[in-house]
């Protein structure tokens, strides 16, 4: 028998690659620039989602659940105080670093919109067949 957490690690990996594979075929093979700036996007979340999975450190027992890394007592913290702390601490760098892809991916869409938009003003179309063919 399959354990549920085994299962349920299993169906959240699969979706993100299906998720991944879906806005790729978005990104690469749809004409229209929103659909693209779209696919973009959702690649980026997805990107952001998976390296989150990364940093995930399974629940030792029910009872013991993974905890931010704060550790409270230092003073009196032993050597295997802080072994012991180590292992059921979840690892912050992906989550810093999400959270910094997050900002530029922000930054990126808000850009990628803009010239959408100047697009659509100067060639009032955003298939990206039309503005090629109108470009002349």
């Amino acid at each position: 028998m399959i354990d549920l957490n085994t299962y349920l690690l299993t169906m959240v990996v699969l979706s993100m690659i299906f998720n991944l594979g879906l806005s790729l075929y978005g990104i690469f093979f749809k004409p229209n620039l929103a659909k693209k700036i779209i696919a973009l996007t959702i690649f980026g979340d997805t990107a952001n989602t998976m390296a989150l999975i990364v940093g995930y450190r399974r629940w030792l027992s029910p009872l013991q659940p993974s905890r931010p890394p704060v550790l409270v007592n230092y003073a009196q913290a032993t050597k295997e105080s802080v072994q012991y702390f180590a292992s059921i601490a979840v690892d912050p760098l992906p989550q810093a670093l999400v959270l910094t892809a997050i900002v530029i991916s922000l930054a990126v869409t808000l850009f990628l919109v803009f010239l959408a938009l100047q697009i659509y003003r100067l060639y009032g179309t955003l298939d990206m067949r039309e503005v090629r063919r109108l470009r002349g």
